[in-house]
């Protein structure tokens, strides 16, 4: 059964069991009706709310929006449960999230794991909680507190939810023990009222609320969700319950139907299909505890990060002693940073330390499962690599390539199987960016394919199948627009107009801060590999090239696009400026103003007829790879869908 009830001493423990998450689906409303009712008429003296599995209720069933609605509403399975006679514990385990936490807001009290987390992330959809959770939530933990969840979307663990009044009890122990425990404890006590009854809370420093606001609004590039969570939560400030929870209810249905939730929702579901290839059903992967890594510099050190932050052995191999002492530097002090924001605590850092070894010898990789080689980004030298793995490891060890442009089917002719080698494309930083392309050269075996999904799914990463080609999907597509961008800087736009543009559209930064943060040498480097294919009648921009020939690399070389020295956001550079003017005069071409919309519509347009040769080549499997590509590799706007 989907929601049933067992009997323990006088208690009560409805359990739901609806896996994979438990989400809030029809079935589980409904059959949380009927328990309400049953242990109303039951002579019990407390309910514990549990969930089978991993995880308590982890939201509302996303496959439900845009169906016509089934009754029981959420909303009123929320309210009838708040309004039970007999008191309700939720006992909270992996994560309440949306709707699993307006659940458990409606019972008296809450225990939960101290792994636990908790969080109202409708935002991330397009939404704002539709089940009470913008009026319950401030009445329990205040108004200031309540607008970071709301309108920032992140959960909180369970520590800090118990300093913050959301949970009673952090368990020791099995939480369903410690649940019944608890329940026992309440029986000589009066029943805790309902949140809805808590008068609404006020507003303790007007200042500090208005800059928290300020704060939100400041970070909206565009998006509508965070806005109807502002305006909920001050709803439920200002407000009776009741008024508050209609306001509420018609900012999430106003929502429900906007754009941007669409889109939103189209590349939650995304996300979680286009890594399931239909040649790979059923096929095995290959084992991978024990991870090599080539090279240490910072795309290398990142990956090995992400493989001990994901429980994984990793060898780390580098050219020399020095090289080697700094490549380990950096992984460690990628582990200490998140053992200083409280990720990892000092067993688990410890742990891994134990298990990042290093070595200038390939012999080092003998026993290693999966080889991921990060090393400069030339053709030879990579093939070089490819060799000498080929002779120190296993014959049926995964052997991949982290390039970003290179043909690696190419890379694979080094080895005597090809068959064993894949590319897996991370996104600096590794250990943070959430995409790796998963590039499949032609003679690749399908289990190595399956190793590298499998890989990607344990480093919770978002793997996206790509074919061959130069640059396969992120980088094909950026190195399209960047070229659009830089025609439309001799055309007459400045750095500074384009990256405004691309900001206020919603991307976290425009094109070139972008190249300045990464370093444009590495770009460079390519361009002149490619130099000597190049159509002779194809137009060219070489103004990024006269900025390397000038040292200017970026950000870590003080200057690029924009001048660092004083400022470490990037201050506009006059002589760039004089520099691009100059470039338009040299060719003729009289220059003019482009508006932001134009600017916008002109890398629109080349985003999409990229895509449509990519699709069309068969590199992309569907378009909705391309749009979880670009939105997770080049930040563009999620609420926007993806440029496809």
């Amino acid at each position: 059964m989907t929601v049933s009830i067992s009997y323990n001493r006088g208690v009560a423990i409805v359990t739901i069991d609806n896996p994979p998450v438990n989400a809030a689906s029809h079935a589980v409303r409904a059959g949380l009706m009927a328990a309400i009712a049953e242990t109303e008429a039951a002579d019990v003296s407390t309910v514990v709310l549990f969930c089978a599995g991993r995880t308590f209720v982890a939201g509302a069933d996303v496959r439900e929006f845009g169906q016509p609605a089934m009754e029981p509403g959420l909303p009123e399975v929320v309210d009838r449960l708040e309004a039970a006679n007999t008191p309700w514990i939720a006992a909270i385990h992996g994560t309440a999230l949306g709707g699993g936490l307006e659940l458990a807001l409606a019972c008296r009290y809450r225990i939960t794991l101290v792994s636990a987390k908790m969080g109202l992330p409708e935002v991330h959809l397009g939404l704002i909680p539709g089940a009470g959770g913008t009026v319950r939530l401030p009445r329990l933990i205040g108004a200031e507190a309540a607008l970071d969840m709301v309108a920032g979307g992140k959960p909180v663990g369970a520590r800090r939810a118990f300093e913050l009044g959301l949970v009673d009890r952090i368990a020791e122990g099995e939480l369903l023990k410690a649940a019944l425990e608890f329940a026992n404890s309440l029986h000589n006590s009066s029943p805790r009222g309902a949140l809805i009854d808590i008068p609404a809370p006020q507003i303790k420093d007007k200042m500090k609320w208005a800059a928290q606001v300020a704060g939100i609004k400041k970070n909206l590039r565009g998006q509508n969700s965070p806005l109807a969570a502002i305006e909920a939560v001050e709803n439920a400030v200002s407000l009776g319950a009741a008024e508050a929870m209609t306001k509420e209810r018609e900012l999430f249905l106003k929502l429900k139907d906007d754009p941007q939730s669409l889109a939103l929702r189209r590349i939650f579901f995304a996300e979680r299909s286009v890594g399931k290839m239909a040649k790979l059903k059923g096929v095995a992967p290959r084992d991978f505890a024990n991870i090599g890594i080539v090279g240490g510099g910072t795309m290398g050190a990142g990956i090995a990060a992400a493989c001990l932050l994901s429980g994984l052995k990793v060898t780390m191999l580098e050219r020399d002693e020095d090289s080697l002492s700094a490549g380990l530097a950096r992984v460690i002090g990628t582990l200490e940073q998140s053992h200083s924001r409280g990720l990892i605590d000092a067993d688990v850092l410890a742990n891994m330390q134990s298990v990042l070894t290093g070595s200038v010898d390939y012999a080092a990789l003998s026993d290693a499962d999966l080889v991921i080689e990060a090393v400069f980004e030339d053709m030879t030298v990579k093939q070089e690599v490819f060799t000498r793995l080929d002779a120190a490891t296993r014959p049926n060890a995964v052997l991949a390539t982290n390039t970003s442009y290179l043909d690696i089917g190419e890379i694979a002719q080094a080895v005597a199987d090809p068959s064993r080698v894949l590319g897996l494309h991370f996104f600096s930083p590794a250990y943070i960016m959430k995409l790796l392309e998963i590039v499949h050269p032609p003679k690749v075996a399908d289990d190595v394919l399956a190793t590298g999904f499998a890989f990607g799914k344990r480093l919770r990463k978002i793997a996206v199948p790509a074919g061959v080609c130069d640059g396969f999907i992120a980088n094909r597509m950026m190195s399209a627009y960047r070229r659009e961008c830089e025609y439309m800087l001799e055309d007459g736009a400045l750095p500074r107009d384009i990256d405004a543009a691309m900001v206020d559209f919603g991307f976290p930064m425009g094109i070139f801060a972008m190249q300045d943060l990464a370093g444009l040498d590495i770009a460079w480097a390519m361009r002149k590999q490619q130099a000597s294919g190049r159509a002779p009648d194809m137009r060219y921009v070489d103004i990024a090239d006269r900025l390397c020939e000038m040292g200017r690399f970026g950000r870590k070389a003080g200057k690029g696009w924009y001048d660092y020295s004083d400022d470490p956001k990037g201050a506009v550079d006059p002589s760039v400026e004089e520099l691009i003017l100059s470039e338009s005069s040299r060719k003729g071409i009289t220059r003019h103003t482009i508006a932001p919309d134009q600017i916008i519509e002109r890398i629109l347009m080349v985003m999409r007829r990229e895509g449509q040769k990519i699709l069309d080549e068969g590199i992309a499997e569907s378009a909705d790879a391309i749009n979880v590509v670009m939105v997770n590799g080049y930040g563009f706007p999620r609420w926007l869908g993806g440029p496809m």
